[in-house]
């Protein structure tokens, strides 16, 4: 049986996925801490012990995300767009528009017929509507990066937040804190402020139902409601958003 891996090296988080005869049977999510070779090759041990297989078992192995090209024993590399879109294909082959949010970007992806990638656009050169905007967040407003979704869900409605910037957000919120802003309504209306950020990207290029998000803030419900409402639309949700790169990576090693 064919078996292949894909390791998709972001800026927070290293993942391997491992795939046999098309199907996940395996997967790892690590910091990336320094990152490069070391973190790339201890995901992929992980992912491999947890399937029961030796390194000499995979056939090939495709490095994908800002990191790809510091691991030198991958056979290809290959953006994340296309990862993405391959992974997202191979779950929901009819999607016809990608919203990824991961640690350091975030980026719009819309698809043609087979998965292809027709369109993309990426967010500029800074933090903002990605994973590490939150992250100053809640750091900024005491409260764990996990509670966000759930907190900001109690909330009746959003505070404004006017800042994009994570600089001058951070210093609205706290501002708002002063002022004696309940945090869930604070909470609530940073995830609308980074629906606001996406979903103007999504109408850059073109976007169509149906909808798929990866990447880890697609765990944080909060933003998940945030876009939905502001799309007017459901979104697709994989078991594992944040392996969505490494997943289509993998499949792709597999169609070598």
């Amino acid at each position: 049986m064919t078996v292949t891996a894909g390791l998709d090296l972001g800026s927070l988080s290293t993942k391997a996925a491992i795939v046999r005869e098309g199907q996940l049977i395996s997967f790892a999510v690590l910091p990336t801490g320094r990152g490069g070779a070391p973190v790339a090759e201890r995901a992929l041990e992980e992912a491999l012990a947890r399937a029961g297989l030796e390194r000499s078992e995979v056939r090939s192995i495709v490095a994908t995300g800002y990191g790809r090209i510091s691991v030198p024993f991958a056979h290809r590399r290959v953006t994340e767009i296309t990862c993405h879109a391959r992974g997202v294909y191979h779950l929901w082959p009819d999607t016809a528009t990608v919203i990824d949010i991961g640690g350091q970007d975030s980026k719009v992806i819309r698809l043609g017929p087979g998965g292809k990638v027709m369109d993309f656009v990426m967010n500029e050169k800074c933090a903002a509507g990605t994973g590490r905007f939150l992250e100053v967040m809640a750091r900024a407003l005491e409260v764990d990066i996990e509670e966000m979704g759930e907190l900001s869900l109690k909330a009746r409605r959003g505070a404004a937040i006017s800042n994009t910037c994570t600089v001058f957000a951070e210093s609205e919120v706290v501002s708002l804190l002063a002022e004696g802003r309940p945090v869930e309504e604070i909470i609530r209306g940073l995830h609308e402020a980074v629906a606001e950020r996406v979903a103007s990207m999504a109408e850059r290029v073109g976007w169509q139902e149906p909808v798929a998000m990866t990447g880890g803030v697609a765990k944080n419900l909060g933003v998940v409601r945030s876009l939905e409402e502001r799309l007017a639309t459901s979104l697709r949700l994989p078991e594992e958003p944040q392996i969505m790169g490494a997943l289509g990576a993998a499949l792709l090693a597999a169609e070598t």
